[in-house]
């Protein structure tokens, strides 16, 4: 099969094909897995993150992709839910250990043998992949491919962001950073909090517009502040620079909720302009998100469905992986970017 492999880290800087278009084997499945015939897959930040060697060191070599969606067409001895023909999607979450103290809880993004597609394990950009039954979800009729691919992480990502935010309907939420998952963030909010008003901060005038087209109430700059105090905000962005920022837009008792697996090192000295008085007196907090957990996928694409959630998205053939890499990196990120395999 075709498969765009990761053979080592590298800087998408002065190395512009990081990953190897290459003719691979087709992987068997175990016997609580399912062979999926992939039809597109989306491309996330963290693919740039693991290329870069910002995020867990891959397992080498690795195919990528974490937002796979295709068609079952083998099954394991041991599946019990799924058939061939199946419309299915695989997520961030590959597996978890279902044994451990967070796993038993219903966090088993935070066990510590959980596995993550197209990292640890191989993903999606590819013709076809495996994945456990457990953790492979079944698309709603309501989606096209395409659709539905952005939303197993940048949708499911955004969908938990939401959760730790603990926000309640009319108050004030921020998002910094406009591109696949706050977008989708912004359209869940305007369903499921219709009283809430949202305020976006973006680098680019482009994006602005696009956050107020799609109901943002004001949209300015990250170093602009907010004309109101909000209750929460979500940062979506891989800099430090919005994390100090946000935390000066924060009302009393307010949280910040960082959605992001890890924040480069380039503006790390903008941490410096953190101050107590400033940015986390009065009960402020900061929360991380870690990963997703199985029923995060399963309740935001119900969620979805119900609420016409859709992205917008940009197709790219399987062998221009490479050129979408460069454009999300190059900050070319209105909507989202999805690879069509087959």
């Amino acid at each position: 099969m075709k498969a765009m492999i990761l053979n080592k880290l590298t800087s998408l800087k002065t190395n512009r094909q990081p990953l190897e278009c290459v003719d691979i084997p087709v992987p068997k499945p175990k016997s609580n897995e399912v062979l999926i015939k992939v039809s597109v897959c989306g491309v996330c930040h963290t693919e740039l993150d693991e290329i870069e060697g910002r995020a867990s060191p891959p397992k080498l070599p690795v195919v990528p992709g974490h937002q796979a969606v295709g068609t079952v067409v083998k099954l394991g001895t041991e599946t019990i839910k799924l058939r061939i023909g199946d419309r299915v999607g695989v997520a961030w979450i590959f597996s978890a250990c279902g044994k451990c103290k967070f796993c038993i809880e219903g966090n088993e993004n935070l066990c510590n043998e959980f596995l993550a597609t197209g990292r640890d394990v191989n993903g999606g950009y590819a013709e076809f992949m495996v994945a456990p039954e457990k953790y492979v979800h079944s698309i709603p009729q309501v989606f096209t491919d395409d659709e539905a691919a952005p939303l197993l992480c940048a949708g499911a990502i955004g969908y938990r962001s939401i959760m730790l935010t603990q926000l309640r309907d009319g108050q004030k939420l921020g998002l910094t950073g406009f591109g696949a998952s706050a977008h989708l963030v912004l359209k869940m909010v305007r369903y499921k909090y219709p009283n809430t008003s949202v305020y976006v901060f973006a680098r680019k005038e482009e994006e602005r517009n696009f956050a107020k087209e799609l109901g943002a109430v004001w949209a300015g700059n990250t170093a602009e502040p907010s004309p109101e105090k909000l209750d929460s905000i979500i940062d979506t962005t891989p800099a430090w620079k919005p994390v100090v920022e946000a935390m000066g837009n924060l009302e009393k008792g307010g949280r910040l909720v960082i959605n992001a697996i890890r924040k480069e090192e380039v503006d790390k000295d903008y941490l410096q302009r953190l101050s107590y008085p400033d940015h986390l007196w009065l009960e402020k907090e900061i929360k991380s998100v870690a990963n997703i957990t199985g029923k995060d996928v399963t309740d935001f694409l119900e969620l979805a469905a119900k609420a016409s959630i859709k992205p917008e998205t940009r197709l790219f053939p399987l062998e221009e992986a490479n050129r979408a890499l460069l454009e999300l990196k190059e900050k070319h990120i209105k909507g989202a970017k999805v690879l069509k395999i087959q």
